[in-house]
């Protein structure tokens, strides 16, 4: 299946006078829940859907808990999380303090399944 993309102008804010360029945009066509995803998995397995959630739901608190405590998740060939954040810049180490801190996000940089799949993407104009 083919990444669904439009493409849109947009100009650079930092230079306003410079002339806008057109950039692609993936366009999601849905979502799905970690319900959805447990009935998936269960089958494609011998786990029953209950089991499957309750597995997903206690993985999910168990990496907050561990991305919480500044650990990188591994989960093999499917990737690896990590909690990252963004600051203004201080003019000295001493002049830094917390409330510099303006963005917290978490990471992911995918393994090398994902990668295969993202190296093997076809796109399809909307």
């Amino acid at each position: 299946m083919a990444v669904k993309y439009t493409v849109s102008e947009k100009g650079n804010l930092l230079q306003p006078q410079q002339p806008k360029k057109w950039y692609a945009n993936a366009k999601s066509i849905g979502d799905t829940t970690l319900r959805a995803l447990g009935k998936e998995i269960a089958q494609r397995s011998t786990v029953s859907p209950a089991d499957t959630q309750a597995v997903l739901v206690a993985f999910t608190e168990v990496l907050t808990e561990h991305l919480s405590e500044c650990k990188i998740v591994h989960l093999g060939d499917f990737g690896a999380f990590q909690v990252s954040i963004g600051s203004e810049g201080a003019e000295t180490e001493a002049k830094f303090n917390v409330s510099m801190i303006k963005t917290k996000k978490v990471t992911f940089r995918p393994g090398i399944d994902i990668k295969e799949m993202l190296n093997n993407l076809k796109f399809e104009k909307q």
